[in-house]
């Protein structure tokens, strides 16, 4: 561990070497790619000095106890040796996580797309209500929520909604909430009083820089259409709508909730750049490519990540067995305990994969 420190210690200093000359800033793009490779590095070099200064008390400490020629000496080393190993230890802990390999993406802004599965209205009504949490959890944040674009129904869901969520870490938190939820419950609608069960399918993915995706004019279809779907004065009077068909790829985006055409235009041109960087991203890492199609699923009540029990107040994540008898709070955007240990888990996982 010590040696693997000292090398990227040499590194640090390197960087800080090159980050002093002023002549490295007219190249702004190398500048700010050494600035962030020497950011990533920050917190290891905030802990190196104490790290090292632990290793060399415990191999001095060591050292007088091989030796055995002062007794009291050798006692008071033994007493001491304990604490400086435990030290160590949570100090290596620190270490080994700082050291796992970051995703880029992590900082950026996310975007969500929720959309209703197996239940009809139901599972519509449930699809607002979790963009509802979403948007509460972002609040709490104090993040910014931005709809991209929405087809609401008749009793006041969505059959599905896409929106931004900006905000420091903002895709490295709400990444873990891809995947089915399934919600139990006495729908509104249901006069017997029978408890039905929906699903809703959420997927996330992080916003694309415009550098990033090239997206050329030549390879795009853009239809436009009149909007549809509840409210609004301008709602089925003008062809605002628009439809992006990226023919490389097949994907399609369509974006509504605007009144001017080129404003939808523009949204859908993020959310489309989104699923090119996200669908870049999966050809790159075969894992990854493997935990979207998990992500998206069918929709379908058997493929859920999470269960949502009104009846019981009960919430549960199927991946980390976790279980909070606390489902109002939760709907109300109090997600922190459910991601923490979405987060404490990833960690484990990929403390186990890399050996450390």
């Amino acid at each position: 561990m010590l040696e693997k420190l000292d090398r990227l210690m040499a590194r640090y200093d390197e960087l800080s070497r090159e980050l002093s000359d002023p002549h490295v800033y007219s190249d702004r793009r190398r500048a700010a790619q050494l600035g962030r490779e020497q950011s990533q590095l920050q917190p290891i070099a905030d802990l190196y000095p104490r790290y090292s200064d632990l290793a060399r008390q415990i191999a001095d400490d060591e050292a007088v106890i091989s030796a055995g020629e002062d007794p009291e000496l050798v006692e008071l080393a033994g007493m001491e040796l304990d604490g400086l190993r435990g030290e160590l230890a949570e100090l290596e802990e620190r270490i080994k996580i700082l050291l796992l390999p970051k995703d880029e993406a992590e900082e950026r802004k996310a975007i969500v797309e929720v959309r209703a599965g197996t239940g009809g209205d139901e599972a519509s009504l449930f699809a607002g209500d979790l963009y509802r949490m979403y948007s509460r959890y972002a609040e709490r944040h104090n993040w910014k929520i931005e709809v991209m674009d929405s087809n609401p129904t008749e009793v006041g869901g969505f059959r599905e909604i896409t929106f931004a969520v900006e905000g420091k870490g903002a895709y490295g938190r709400l990444k873990f909430e891809g995947g089915v939820h399934r919600v139990q419950r006495v729908p509104v609608t249901e006069s017997q009083g029978r408890i039905h069960t929906s699903a809703v399918s959420v997927a996330v993915l992080p916003e694309a820089e415009v550098v990033e995706v090239n997206i050329k004019p030549e390879d795009l279809r853009v239809d436009v259409f009149r909007s549809s779907g509840p409210g609004g004065q301008s709602v089925n009077t003008t062809d605002s709508a628009v439809r992006l068909t990226h023919i490389p790829t097949g994907l399609v985006v369509s974006c509504q909730d605007e009144k001017s055409q080129h404003k939808n235009k523009a949204k859908a041109l993020r959310v489309l750049a989104a699923r090119l960087y996200d669908l870049q991203r999966r050809q790159a890492d075969e894992e990854r490519d493997a935990e979207r199609r998990l992500m998206v699923g069918t929709g379908d009540r058997s493929e859920r990540i999470r269960t949502y029990n009104f009846p019981q107040n009960r919430l549960t994540d199927h991946r980390v067995g976790l279980t909070l008898y606390s489902l109002d709070r939760v709907m109300e955007g109090e997600l922190e305990g459910v991601l923490e240990a979405l987060i404490l888990n990833d960690r484990e996982e990929r403390l186990a994969k890399s050996g450390a």
